[in-house]
């Protein structure tokens, strides 16, 4: 997703010199590498965080589905198998 100049701030980061080098003589766009693995680590702690809030209620889920089994295990069959409809 593209962002405009107007969503973008400014700001300082210290990265190795070899590396910064490397990727200059590349013709790498930094900031848009930089941006886009912020992007992606903030997306990785989101999803973290959110599995770790919720850790709770999935184990209450799963020890519900070992009591009383799926739900819905007559119609979640594979392809071929008697209760698989198209």
């Amino acid at each position: 997703a593209s962002m405009s100049a107007a969503t973008k701030r400014k700001t300082s980061v210290t990265i190795d010199a070899a590396a910064l080098d490397a990727a200059h003589d590349l013709g790498i766009n930094v900031s848009a590498v930089a941006d886009a693995a912020l992007q992606n680590a903030v997306a990785q702690a989101r999803r973290s965080k959110w599995l770790d809030e919720n850790a709770d209620a999935f184990a209450r889920q799963a020890e519900w589905h070992e009591r009383n089994g799926h739900p819905l295990a007559e119609i979640l069959a594979s392809p071929g198998t008697a209760s698989w409809s198209a």
